[in-house]
Order: structure tokens, then sequence, then C-alpha cells
């Protein structure tokens, strides 16, 4: 069965070929297939990638799954949450993960020393059968840590150096890939989301 990654990210499906190949899906990014990236106007992880299955599965006919995903900082009501990877942009500041690390500090700048900085990763994985298939399955992950005072580690992307975990007393970016895939947002929606395929789609 074939499988049609709502992403260009090369990284993504190399994590999550790795993750389905017991179920013997085959994965694909709907850019080999020449499929252009989905609008995500929604306020919800769950809702871009909703949208963004569905419209890799209505352009590719074949079932499809999407992937939406960020950081949500308490103080901050939430942000940067769906915009995480356009953070920086929404200040006038270039795209990047730099950026967007700098940007997410000098927000939080204001709060005094012993202020609330918790927060959390979330991922919101998506698959549907087909571009209308009225039951898709849906999985989420969350990670909680505090938000550092400046960046720690060299590992990892995006806002891995400021996120710290206090069970593991380092940063995201100072953790291996291998720890990381097995805490994260990502490796635990990617988990429940395996077993939903098992049991509602009858795979592996």
């Amino acid at each position: 069965m074939r499988l049609v990654l709502a992403s260009n990210n090369a990284g993504k499906l190399a994590e999550l070929q790795s993750l389905f190949a017991p179920l013997g899906l085959s994965l694909v990014c709907q850019g080999d297939l020449g499929i252009a990236e989905a609008d995500e106007p929604h306020l919800t992880f769950i809702e871009n990638a909703l949208a963004k299955a569905r419209h890799a599965a209505h352009h590719a006919g074949a079932a499809a799954i999407a992937d939406d995903s960020g950081l949500c900082v308490d103080a901050l009501g939430g942000a940067p949450g769906v915009r995480s990877a356009r953070y920086a942009q929404d200040f006038g500041q270039p795209k990047g993960d730099a950026s967007n690390n700098r940007v997410l500090l000098e927000q939080l700048a204001g709060l005094s020393a012993g202020a609330d900085r918790t927060a959390r990763f979330v991922c919101a994985l998506v698959a549907v059968r087909s571009a209308d298939d009225p039951q898709p399955l849906v999985a989420l992950g969350r990670w909680p840590g505090v938000i550092l005072a400046e960046p720690r580690g060299e590992a990892g992307f995006g806002y891995d150096p400021l996120m710290f975990i206090p069970e593991l007393q380092c940063a995201v970016a100072e953790l291996s890939a291998a720890d990381k895939n097995a805490r994260s947002h990502r490796g635990l929606a990617s988990r429940d989301m395996l077993q939903q395929m098992r049991e509602v789609w009858r795979l592996g």
C-alpha cells in the first residue's frame, strides 16, 4: 500500500518510513508526485494536518498522512503554536530556526526571573485512506518542558536548543536522535498512529 506524505521534509520521510516499515507501507513525498504544499490557515494542529492529508490524497488519488507540529508556550498563550515554523516572520524577521529562537527569547524577556516558562512540543498526525475519508485516523503527542534563557546543545532542529526536559536534565538539542525519537511528541504520535493503522486499517 502506498502512503503519500504531505510534506517535502526528507528527515520526516526517513523517520516515518522506518516507523511504518513493519506495516508494509511504501511512503512517498508529495513533492515527488508534483503535488504542491497545501495552505495551513487553521488555528489548530489537527485541522492543519487534516487539510494537508486530504489535499495530498486528493491530488495523488491515494492514502495520505500529514504531520503538523510546533511549540506551545504557556506564558505566551500557546504561541508560537501553529505558527512555530514562521514565528519570526510574524515579527518582521527572516524565516529560520535561529530567528525563531531569538524572537521567542525576546517575547519571554519581560518575564520575571521566577515566571512560568513551561511549554510543550505538540504533534498531530492525521492519516486518510482517500480525500473524502469520513474516518480519518488522528494521533496526538505532547512533550512537556521548560524554555531556557539561552540555547543549549547542537543536535536536533527548530526550538530544540531552548526546550529543557526536567526529567532528563538536558535540552532536547543535547539528546541523541535515538533518545529524542524514543521520547518526543512525534514519536508518541507515531506509535499511536501505528497502532490505529493496525486496528482500523488492518495493516501489518
